[in-house]
């Protein structure tokens, strides 16, 4: 990708290169005609001028970037939590953005980011698509920009990035593998988007998981969410309507997890009796919850240092190996031997 240089400015903008150059450098000597044709025709190129290739900058300025997904969703927070703790440990302030699961509020941040002249960035990188998790254009600048980066949590399909990533394989057969041996055989699942490299590989890693132990995927069983309360909630509505009915459910997040717990607490359905749950994440509010919830989780406190210490490399001009941490599974007492004779409420409609 070619990179946009002052000069392609001064082009599309009609003036020279030293009156481009003064207009993004905000020297006063520039006429409003021209800072009007320079900074549209900035915009209209991707131009950054603060953000151009490592080798041209000349000063540090201790300051790295963070986009989380979505700064609602405890593992998210604690994720931040990490990477700004490491980051404070080696001497650098963190800007955190919140994407809000959306690729477009992602691409805002970033162009923010760039302009400030931020060291490097460690993001939860928001995909486009329905069926793949491609990058934006602008995401497709920032690379091309030369800033350090390193991805965390989430990958993006075809982009060189060091990431800093998690494997629930082993958690989730040996989830499913503890439901088996409680009885359970119609196990239901609610995921995330299918944008999501998270999402993906949770469903993945779970029907993976039913044919370790020689269960039957059923595609009917799996509810596709958006990591939020809402979905959640709307999942547990339709397992509830579903005809062939689940005595237990895997939930892909804790959101998601919380948002359906809500739901089956309104209408009577007793988690860990008539039903068990097993979540990803494990947060305070599902072990608070009664009784307390079955999670995959992972360390999440390595991760942000791993990310950080990652970056750092990048900057340093290194080029760090993926690093995958393994989940693991927690059973509490949200998990009990299965009632086939019992089902959930049969309320609700289907999405």
């Amino acid at each position: 990708m070619h990179t946009v240089t002052i000069k392609d400015v001064a082009k599309a903008a009609g003036v020279s290169s030293a009156t481009a150059s003064r207009v993004l450098s905000g020297h006063p000597a520039t006429s409003p005609d021209s800072r009007a044709k320079v900074e549209a025709a900035a915009r209209s190129l991707g131009f950054f001028p603060n953000a151009q290739a490592r080798s041209l900058r000349s000063t540090k300025t201790d300051t790295i970037a963070l986009l989380i997904s979505d700064v609602r969703n405890p593992y998210f927070s604690d994720l931040a939590h990490a990477v700004e703790q490491q980051a404070h440990a080696a001497g650098m302030m963190t800007f955190i953005g919140n994407a809000n699961e959306d690729s477009a509020q992602q691409d805002d941040f970033l162009a923010a980011m760039l302009s400030r002249r931020v060291d490097g960035m460690i993001i939860v990188p928001q995909g486009l698509g329905e069926d793949a998790d491609r990058p934006s254009a602008m995401m497709q600048r920032l690379i091309a920009s030369g800033t350090p980066l390193v991805f965390v949590d989430r990958t993006l399909k075809g982009v060189n990035v060091p990431s800093v990533t998690a494997s629930s394989a082993r958690a989730m057969e040996e989830a499913v593998t503890e439901l088996k041996r409680l009885g359970h055989e119609r196990i239901a699942f609610i995921g995330g988007p299918a944008h999501a490299s998270t999402a993906r590989e949770r469903r993945a890693a779970f029907d993976q998981a039913l044919i370790a132990n020689g269960l039957t995927i059923n595609p009917g069983l799996h509810f596709t969410g958006d990591f939020k309360p809402a979905s959640g909630a709307e999942g547990a509505r339709w397992l509830m309507a579903h005809p062939d009915q689940p005595t237990a459910v895997v939930i892909a997040d804790a959101p998601m997890a919380i948002g359906a717990l809500t739901i089956w607490r309104e209408r009577g359905v007793r988690v860990g009796a008539e039903l068990s749950v097993v979540t990803f994440d494990e947060v305070d509010a599902l072990l608070m919850h009664d009784p307390p919830i079955a999670t995959i989780s992972h360390d999440l406190s390595q991760m942000g240092r791993a990310a950080v210490d990652a970056l750092e490399a990048v900057t340093a001009g290194q080029n760090p190996e993926v690093e995958e941490f393994t989940s693991r599974f927690t059973p509490r007492e949200s998990l009990a031997p299965a009632r086939p004779e019992k089902s959930m409420t049969t309320e609700g409609t289907h999405p």
